[in-house]
Order: structure tokens, then C-alpha cells, then sequence
């Protein structure tokens, strides 16, 4: 993996230090009660204590390491021939955008936001800054929209990526139809990636309704858990068909 140059910031920061406090404070609650002798609680505080630090160290080499080495891996294995158009559905900082612009130094990537605040720091301006620091600003563009409802013509892309974003929609109905939007700009032929934390099966549900073809969903590993297995990521992978409309 490369080191970034960029700043990508910190995902659902509030999480994480409520993990990290929390850990310490029943950590710290659980010596106290060693020191006066009750024994059975302090155990049971000790381990729960354990429990929060060894999750948030978990989020946070996920947030600051692990999900750049996953993307890594997974961008590799397309094996892009470089002169793609890529589009990145809810970019944040640029993390995926920027490791997906890095390939295609005869193409295009763009990246599509709301810019909330689920991520530290969440900007276009940001991502713009990152963008110039990773060397990649002449192929990169953003622009502000919903996932649900994409400003792009049919059959678009050649490559449709997403990291954490679809699940933040709150109803059903409206996770779907941000999948369908995601494989409708796709190229016949064209590859979508979306990793999710929830919901994977349904989306992958939702793409063969749609008629796309090669779906599968499976985990991305340890280096994808934002506090456990509890909470690990599942990446979705799909292909538009060669033939055929995308039926909804």
C-alpha cells in the first residue's frame, strides 16, 4: 500500500471515542473496585473494560489503515487498464475516489456526495485538497447529489464504486433504489463494487431483480471491522449485463 498524502479523516468519530472512553473508565472503575476488595464486579468490568478498548482499537486501525489496504486489494484485482470512467457513490474524503483515479491516469473519476458529517471533516473542499496532494486533482470531479437519484445519462461508467454509504439510508425502498441508480449509469460490461456494513444480501437481492449478472456478496476480513465481527464490512460485486435493459 502507498502511503497517503492525503487527510481522509476519521469515520463516525463520535463512535469511537465512545469506545475509547468507555473502555477506559470501566477499566479505571475496575481497578477501584480490586482496590476495595469486590472482586466479582471488578472482573465483570475488567472484561467489559478490555472488550471497548480492544474494539476501538480495532475502528480505529480499520478507519486509518485497514480499509485503505482492502480498497487497495480490491482495486487491484479489476484490473483497471486505465483509461475508465469511475464514478464513486457517496466519495467523503476521496479515500476509494482518489485510490481509483490513481489507475485510471487516462480516465476519469468522479465522486458524488451529500458532504454530511458521518466522517470527520466531510468536505468537497477536502476532497478537492486531497485530490491535488495525491497527484490526481486533473482527473477528478465531484458533484453534489443523491445516491438515490443520480444526474448521470444510462450506461455511463465503467466502474461504479461505494464504502459505507448505502446503508445510511434510512428506508428500505430508498437503499434500493440508490442500488439500482448505481447499476443503471454502469456500462454493459461494467463493474460495481459497494461495500456495506448492512444490508449486503438485500443489495446483491436487489441487482439480480435488476438483471444484472455476477453478483456475489463476501467479507472483507478483520481489517474491515469497525469494533468486531459484530460489525464487519461485506462488499457486493456485481456486473451489468452485455444485453438487456435494467429492469426495476
Amino acid at each position: 500500500m502507498t502511503k497517503p498524502r492525503g487527510n481522509y479523516g476519521v469515520d463516525a468519530p463520535a463512535v469511537l471515542t465512545g469506545l475509547t472512553v468507555g473502555g477506559v473508565l470501566e477499566t479505571a472503575l475496575a481497578v477501584w473496585l480490586f482496590a476495595i476488595g469486590w472482586v466479582v464486579p471488578a472482573v465483570v468490568l475488567l472484561i467489559g473494560g478490555g472488550v471497548l478498548i480492544i474494539g476501538a482499537a480495532l475502528f480505529a486501525h480499520t478507519t486509518l489503515r485497514g480499509k485503505f489496504r482492502v480498497w487497495d486489494a480490491e482495486l487491484d484485482r479489476l484490473g483497471l487498464s486505465g483509461d475508465e470512467r469511475v464514478l464513486d457513490l457517496g466519495c467523503g474524503r476521496g479515500l476509494v475516489l482518489l485510490k481509483a483515479a490513481a489507475r485510471v491516469p487516462g480516465g476519469a473519476a468522479t465522486g458524488v456526495d451529500l458532504w454530511t458529517h458521518d466522517q470527520s471533516g466531510n468536505s468537497g473542499e477536502a476532497t478537492l485538497a486531497n485530490a491535488r496532494a495525491e497527484g490526481v486533482a486533473d482527473r477528478v470531479a465531484l458533484v453534489t447529489a443523491d445516491v438515490r437519484g443520480l444526474p448521470f445519462p444510462d450506461a455511463t461508467f465503467d466502474l461504479v464504486v461505494s464504502s459505507l454509504v448505502v446503508h445510511n439510508i434510512t428506508d428500505a425502498e430508498g437503499r434500493a433504489s440508490a442500488v439500482r441508480e448505481a447499476l443503471r449509469v454502469l456500462k454493459p460490461g461494467g463493474g460495481l463494487r459497494l461495500a456495506d456494513i448492512r444490508n449486503a444480501h438485500r443489495y446483491a437481492e436487489v441487482l439480480r431483480e435488476c438483471g444484472a449478472a455476477d453478483v456475489h456478496v463476501y467479507d472483507l476480513g478483520w481489517r474491515f471491522w469497525y469494533g468486531g465481527p459484530y460489525l464487519k464490512t461485506s462488499m457486493v460485486a456485481a456486473t451489468r449485463a452485455h444485453s438487456g435493459d435494467i429492469t426495476s
